[in-house]
Formats: structure tokens, C-alpha cells, sequence
């Protein structure tokens, strides 16, 4: 299994839906960690096997999660996850001012 990273907008992404969700109550949001380290784990396990998203930038990767999208590159043996988003935002605007 590859190391996963995180960059700080991907962690800022993670504080700021985590603060979203738990609008919603508290076990919502921790169920929604779960399914994210469940999620990282398994683009961990085989990050080449979800889809190329060069047509957004060099090297980025994505995987879905429910309606957001977790973004990531592959860096050696390592993962760096870059983004997290919803994904009915504008992704190109958002990841072009990365």
C-alpha cells in the first residue's frame, strides 16, 4: 500500500466539510470519516486504477465518494491527496487556482 498524504487545501477541505456536515449532527460527520479513511485506503491499495483527470492538471487523479471527489496524485510510492470537493462545483475554475 502506497503512503497517503494530504496537501493543506486538501486538509482545509476535510475541516471544512467535516463543519458542514456536522451541521447536520455529529455521528453524520463521523460516519462520513469513516468513509473517507475507507476511501483513502483503497486509493492507497490500487491509485492507478482510478481515472486520469489530466484534462483538470499534470498527474491529478480522482475518486468519488458519495457527491464529493477526492483528488489526488501519485508521487513514487506515495499518494498526495491533493482536493477534496463537492462535486458539483465548478472543478476546472476551482482546481485551475491550485
Amino acid at each position: 500500500m502506497a503512503s497517503v498524504t494530504f496537501s493543506p487545501k486538501a486538509r482545509q477541505d476535510l475541516i471544512d466539510i467535516g463543519d458542514f456536515i456536522a451541521r447536520d449532527g455529529r455521528a453524520n460527520a463521523r460516519r462520513f470519516i469513516v468513509r473517507l479513511q475507507d476511501q483513502y485506503q483503497r486509493i492507497g491499495n490500487a491509485p492507478l486504477s482510478y481515472p486520469s483527470r489530466e484534462d483538470l492538471a499534470p498527474g491529478l487523479r480522482m475518486a468519488p465518494l458519495g457527491r464529493y471527489v477526492i483528488f489526488f496524485r501519485v508521487m513514487g510510492d506515495a499518494v498526495r491527496i491533493e482536493r477534496v470537493l463537492q462535486g458539483a462545483r465548478n472543478l476546472p475554475v476551482v482546481l485551475g487556482s491550485d
